[in-house]
This record gives structure tokens, sequence and C-alpha cells, in this order.
């Protein structure tokens, strides 16, 4: 028997940026916006983010100095319209998020699905984790929340390929074994 999990996006997630007013260290990018400024043939493009102490707004980098013809044309209406679907894949770009010196703070902004079947039944179980975003954990969290072990006790309990106490945002697939009962 396999079962899937997965972990999925509830939010965006914070970016952990100083402002330069409050020296904050969270900023956020709301409902999304772009900001396109031509310059004769060349576009720049901004996301807009928001300092979550201060309310200060701040631009990251998404194009800078392209030439209009480069854009499709779709792709450019997409920016100017704010699509969420679009303000979502350039926040988690990694090439913004190093352009821009800047990286994601994922806390609360993830959740773990599991399905609400009984293990006890047949050992071994096997499970695959699924991401649908490149959200970091550190897989023995992951899975001790998932089947509401001990850390220790998924240490002892699981094999998996990768390490479990580093972290990863790709998909990976463990084994649980069945736990020692104390003998009464």
């Amino acid at each position: 028997m396999v079962l899937s999990w997965f972990v999925r996006r509830t939010r965006l997630p914070l970016l952990s940026m100083r402002c330069v007013d409050c020296r904050s260290e969270s900023a956020t990018t709301g409902e999304g916006a772009f900001r396109v400024n031509a310059n004769g043939k060349l576009l720049d493009v901004w996301l807009l983010v928001r300092c979550v102490s201060c309310d200060r707004t701040s631009k990251l980098t998404v194009h800078e100095r392209a030439p209009v013809r480069t854009f499709d044309p779709a792709e450019l209406d997409r920016y100017h319209t704010n699509d969420p679907d679009v303000v979502a894949s350039r926040l988690l770009d990694p090439l913004l998020a190093r352009r821009n010196r800047c990286t994601l703070d994922w806390e609360g902004a993830w959740r773990l699905h599991t399905p609400q079947e009984r293990l006890d039944e047949a050992w071994p179980v096997q499970v695959e984790v699924v991401f649908d975003d490149p959200v970091p954990v550190r897989p023995e969290r992951l899975i001790a929340q998932g089947l509401g072990l001990s850390r220790n006790e998924v240490l002892r309990r699981v094999k998996c390929d990768i390490p479990l106490r580093r972290t990863t945002s790709a998909g990976f697939t463990f084994t649980l074994m069945p736990g020692t009962t104390p003998e009464a």
C-alpha cells in the first residue's frame, strides 16, 4: 500500500529582506502588484512588496531594461493586470530572490495534507510526499507531524533514500516500519 501526502501552500510566503525605513526584516506581496515602466523601447517590470511593520513599498526587479519585442503580448498583459498566478510564479522563482538579495520565509505558509487511513493494518507502509511548491522542510519534522510521532521515533522507524535531517523542497518517498510493542 502506498499513501500520498501533499505539501501545499496556504498563502504566499513572506520575504526576508531589511526595510530601509524601520529595519524590519519581513515584507509581503499583499494582493500582488506589478509596476511596468517604459523607457523608449525598453521595459522595466517590478514586483511591489510592502514592509509588514511600517507599510513602506519597495520594488523587486523582475525584468530590467528588456526590449519590448522580447515580451509575449499575453505575458505583458498579465503583468498589467497583476495576474495572481504570475505574482506567485515570479515570487517563487529562485532567480528573483537571488537578483534581489532576499529569501522566502515559509513559516505558516504551508500545510501537510495526509489521508485519514489507519496505518496499523499492513506493514511496512510506503508514503510518497509530493510538493506543490518548493517549501523547504526537514523530512524528519514533516514525517513526525504527519504521523504524530516523536522525531526520535521517526529516525528509528523510517527508511528513506534522502537524509531525514537535511532540508529538502523536492518530493520523496519513505517506508514506515512497524513499531515495537513493549511486552507485558
